[in-house]
Formats: C-alpha cells, sequence, structure tokens
C-alpha cells in the first residue's frame, strides 16, 4: 500500500495540530521532517522542511505495526496550531515522493482491510464523531468496541456448529449415527433465533437514537403551538401572530432531551381553508404529524383534530396562563406547565429507548431479517427428519454469509465507499 499522510485535527486555528502518516514508509517520510524517531515511541523534536529551514517544534509519536490503528506503521506530529504551521507541516509532507494526501476515511478503511476493526465498529466510528448527546455517545461507543461483532461471531459459531452436525449425519447417512443431533441441533438454532428477533426489535429505537426522535406539536390554528416550540427551544425559532395561519410549513429544532437527540416540529394549525398555501401546508403537518415518534396534542380534551391519538401520546391543554380551570395544560409565553411536559416528553422516549439494541443501522437489520430467515427455514425443514438434512444444512449456510455481511466479512464491496466517504480526511 501506499504511505498516506493527513492532518487528523480539525482545520484552522486550535491549541494542537495532529498530523498522521501511516504506511510501510512511514517512518522514513517522518524522518524527512524531523531528523530521528525516538526510541521510546515519543518524543520532542523540530520539524524542518525540505531545504532544512525549521517549522515547529513537535511531539513526535510512533506506533509499528500491526500495534496501531490502522495495523501499519503509524507516526503523528503534534504541533501548535496556528494556520501557518499546519499549512507548512502539509507542505513539507507533500514534497516527499515516497508519500501522497489521504483520501477521505483511508486510515479507518485500512484498519478494516488490516482486521483491526469490523464494518460495525468502522459505523460505531462514524457515529462516534458526528455524537451531539450523551445517548448518542453511548450507543456508538457500544458498536465501537465491539459488541456487535461479538455478538454475530457467537451466533455464527452456534451456526457453524449446528451445521456441522447436521452434515456429520448426511456423510453417514447409509450408516448407524449413535446420537440423534436433532435435540442440540434445535436447542442452538432456538437460541440464535432469539437473539436475532430481540436484536431486529431494538434497531428501529437505536436507529432513533442516532438520527433523533421526532416529536410533532399538533394543534387548531394560533393556539400556541409556535409560542410553545420558541419556549421549549429558548430562541425565536417560529414566527409567532395573534393572526391564524401563520405557520405555513413544517418547522424544525433541534434539541437535547436528558442525553435523547429530539427534533421539535411546529406543525400548521389544523383546520378547513379556502387558502391553496396554507392547504399544502396543513397537508404537510399531518403527514409528518402521522410518521413522528410522538405527538403532542395541544388542545382542549373535548376537541377532535381528525388524527388519532397512539400509544404513548401525550394531550395538554393550551393558554394555561389565562386558564382558571385545574386541567393540565401548558403556556409557551410563561412558561407555566413547560417543566412537567418536558419531563413527560422525555419520560416517554427515555422509556423506549430501554428497548434498543447494539444494532443501529437498517443494514444490520437487512443482515439480520435476511439470518433470521434463513434460520426459520432451516428449523421447519429440520422437523421432517434427516431424508431433508441437506436442505437444512443449506440454510443454515445462508444465515451464516448474512451474519458475515453483518460485520463485512463479504459481500459488502459496493457499501465501502459510500461508508467512508463520510469521513474526514484525517480518519
Amino acid at each position: 500500500m501506499d504511505t498516506i499522510f493527513a492532518l487528523a485535527s480539525a482545520p484552522g486555528k486550535a491549541g494542537v495540530s495532529v498530523f498522521r502518516i501511516s504506511g510501510p514508509q512511514a517512518h522514513s517520510v517522518a524522518m524527512t521532517l524531523c531528523g530521528t524517531l525516538p526510541e521510546t515511541g515519543r518524543g520532542v523534536r523540530i520539524l524542518c522542511d525540505s531545504t532544512g529551514d525549521p517549522i515547529d517544534e513537535a511531539l513526535v509519536l510512533t506506533f509499528r505495526g500491526p500495534a496501531s490503528f490502522t495495523g501499519e506503521d503509524v507516526v503523528e506530529f503534534q504541533t501548535h496550531g496556528s494556520t501557518a504551521v499546519m499549512t507548512s507541516v502539509l507542505s513539507a509532507l507533500s514534497s516527499v515522493d515516497q508519500a501522497r494526501q489521504a483520501e477521505p476515511g483511508e486510515f479507518t478503511r485500512r484498519a478494516l482491510e488490516n482486521g483491526k476493526l469490523d464494518l460495525a465498529q468502522v459505523e460505531g466510528l462514524a457515529d462516534l464523531i458526528d455524537a451531539e448527546t450523551e445517548a448518542q455517545r453511548k450507543q456508538a461507543h457500544l458498536v465501537l468496541s465491539g459488541e456487535l461483532g461479538i455478538l454475530a461471531e457467537k451466533w455464527r459459531k452456534d451456526l457453524i456448529r449446528a451445521a456441522s452436525l447436521i452434515e456429520v449425519t448426511i456423510d453417514f447417512a447409509d450408516e448407524d449415527v449413535p446420537v440423534d443431533v436433532t435435540p442440540e441441533v434445535q436447542s442452538l438454532l432456538s437460541g440464535v433465533r432469539q437473539d436475532l428477533e430481540r436484536e431486529c426489535a431494538g434497531v428501529q429505537i437505536a436507529e432513533r437514537i442516532r438520527t433523533g426522535f421526532e416529536v410533532a406539536i399538533i394543534g387548531a390554528p394560533n393556539v400556541g403551538k409556535s409560542t410553545l416550540l420558541n419556549a421549549l427551544a429558548g430562541r425565536e425559532a417560529a414566527i409567532t401572530s395573534e393572526y391564524a395561519g401563520t405557520t405555513r410549513d413544517v418547522i424544525e429544532v433541534r434539541m437535547d432531551l436528558a442525553g435523547l437527540p429530539v427534533t421539535l416540529l411546529d406543525t400548521a394549525g389544523l383546520r378547513e381553508t379556502d387558502d391553496h398555501v396554507e392547504s399544502i401546508g396543513i397537508l404537510r403537518a399531518r403527514e409528518r404529524a402521522e410518521q413522528a415518534d410522538l405527538r403532542v396534542f395541544l388542545a382542549e380534551n373535548s376537541e377532535n383534530l381528525e388524527i388519532d391519538m397512539q400509544m404513548d401520546d401525550i394531550r395538554v391543554a393550551p393558554k394555561a396562563d389565562v386558564r382558571t380551570d385545574t386541567v393540565s395544560s401548558v403556556s409557551g409565553k410563561t412558561g407555566q406547565g413547560l417543566d412537567q411536559l418536558v419531563a413527560k416528553i422525555t419520560e416517554v422516549l427515555k422509556s423506549r429507548s430501554m428497548s434498543t439494541g447494539i444494532a443501529t443501522r437498517e443494514r444490520h437489520r437487512d443482515a439480520m431479517q435476511n439470518a433470521l430467515k434463513s434460520l426459520n427455514e432451516a428449523q421447519l425443514v429440520l422437523e421432517h427428519g434427516p431424508e431433508l438434512y441437506d436442505i437444512v444444512a443449506e440454510e443454515l449456510r445462508s444465515s451464516i454469509r448474512a451474519l458475515e455481511m453483518l460485520v463485512g466479512r463479504i459481500g459488502v464491496e459496493n457499501l465501502l465507499d459510500e461508508i467512508f466517504a463520510s469521513f474526514c480526511l484525517g480518519k
């Protein structure tokens, strides 16, 4: 492989800039700038350009493959984080014939190709870099730590054991097999199936933690939805007016509620109207409300908004600041009832997030569902006896291949370019 280099920290002025070099010539490339490498793996050196002029004093770290992130020889320079130093170091590295600028995600791609990470861990790393809330960080770290790969390997070993038992029976079909393998095979398949069903069920919630829950505020025109959104967001995100029909489109505000990523949706007021533009906004409001993970109905208990409440949806009366009754209500204008509403939304979403699994992406669910489908077929055919064991064995092989695709061992080459394109140059 080529030796590659890149700025691994964010571009622009900072306290420290980090430069990473990886590949078979990483040490010799680094020595063209710093002269000698520290024998202990870390030390301070003066970096110089191709003419010998000093660029900066840097902390130099060396990692010999395969004990490095990429599995190759790696050198890192930690310099002062000025734009001028960054430009000079990159220019000096570019002048070395033995190295080239890394492409987006190329360091991580080499880690995958060298067996340092599986594909699920690569996706977990991407999610960790993008994490904005505590729940996202924890979930991404769980995947990055290899928990999904460990699970997949356990399932794979159980299926390989089951397949080997079946194939032994096939090989000795003309002889008396001393032990009936069916009970052990059934036990192995049932255990894997239960695990796969549980993980498949948790993917939707896990994906919501990764991308964000959507909470739609629904109500009649001029009931205070935009004012409530602004109060929840802590800023003027939506235009408020005493005139009905001000909100024509869905307004989105991203929030962090108790570590969970939440997108609040302010929708157009639901009513009959002859205004063509407003009617489009109402149609969009209905569509987004139906697709949202949770709906907050800002309406009186007797009011019918022609959208059915679903499990866990919240109904709260508007304009608590002018009410004299004891009905649960909220006012975006004064903040009355706001804490209770936020607590209720958080309680519902936290309760749902408890059912999350380790798998976090639709790709994970597809692979697991394919494995589950073949597994179910194998169990059905298994009941018909040894005469059809060759079909059982083939279904088990299909299930094993699906699990290998889950962690990127086979059949994912077409996904790699898309996945790594989202990474920065230094990762």
